[in-house]
């Protein structure tokens, strides 16, 4: 390795971190926007009803055979 070198290696390991740091932020920014728009989403849903229409006998039971 020669001596002229040593300034370009330090120079492009400064960039390489200064760009990892800013892929990162940008990741963390994304997720943010995802984590909130799946919260809405969820909020939107309609909520399940407490009480079944169906008979009692109906849908307790899986048949498994085919």
């Amino acid at each position: 390795m020669n001596v002229s070198s040593i300034g370009s290696l330090s120079t492009n390991l400064s960039s390489a971190k200064t760009d990892q740091a800013i892929g990162i932020a940008v990741l963390k920014k994304a997720l943010d926007s995802e984590t909130s728009t799946a919260s809405a989403l969820l909020d939107a849903l309609p909520a399940v009803p407490t009480t079944s229409s169906l008979p009692s006998n109906l849908g307790r039971t899986i048949n498994t055979t085919a």
